[in-house]
């Protein structure tokens, strides 16, 4: 398959992009910052561009098969929230993954895997009280902006999946021990970035999880 990764030079993205590489997928890689990516294969294409920018997502979406959004603000959540500074507009997710439905709508892409984040949406009332302080004091704009994402996502008329991981780690593959929950339910509150990857890459094909949110855990 012909895969586009929105956020590719990003933790989970770039996870994503080398997992579906491995699957054999021909991808392209889509970030601001693409060529920092840092990752080689003839089956990889890396384009530069904003998903903020309707022009370059449309673009981006012409030959695809299916798409992996793995938008998000990687800033300091204290310098975003209290200086109100962020290299990445903090709408990012919304109103990035917006312009994707649209170019998936003009040029007939169908199935569309958005990486949001546990107590998102469904699982907003599931989340441990510690961390939902942590998202009204620290993340809300973050969040809110995820929350505006997901309601576009269910309402995109498209073949989608919501993923919603835990706390993200750069720690090791925990294997077969990851947990893909479409109750909310969890093991662990922290789950490594490259299980994240190889979890959405597996989700492109496939009906498994389609319409449904998957909390996703080690």
């Amino acid at each position: 398959m012909k895969v586009i990764v929105f956020g590719a030079t990003g933790g989970t993205g770039q996870a994503t992009v080398s997992e579906l590489l491995e699957g054999g997928h021909e991808v392209t890689a889509f970030s601001r910052h693409a060529d920092q990516l840092g990752i080689h294969s003839e089956r990889l294409h890396l384009l530069a561009g904003d998903a903020l920018s309707a022009e370059d997502v449309d673009r981006a979406m012409e030959g695809q098969d299916a798409v992996v959004v793995a938008l998000g603000v990687n800033d300091n959540p204290l310098k975003v929230r209290l200086l109100h500074r962020s290299r990445t507009p903090t709408n990012i997710c919304s109103e990035g993954t917006r312009n994707i439905i649209q170019a998936m709508h003009r040029v007939g892409v169908r199935r569309l895997v958005v990486v949001s984040a546990y107590g998102v949406g469904e699982t907003r009332a599931m989340l441990p009280w510690p961390f939902k302080l942590a998202y009204r004091l620290l993340l809300q704009e973050q969040i809110a902006d995820k929350e505006r994402q997901e309601q576009l996502v269910r309402n995109s008329g498209l073949d989608w999946i919501i993923v919603q991981p835990v706390g993200l780690t750069y720690g090791r593959s925990h294997g077969e021990g990851v947990l893909a929950s479409t109750t909310g339910e969890v093991h662990h509150n922290t789950i490594p970035r490259s299980d994240v990857g190889h979890f959405l890459a597996s989700v492109v094909q496939g009906g498994q999880f389609l319409f449904r949110t998957v909390a996703l855990s080690g």
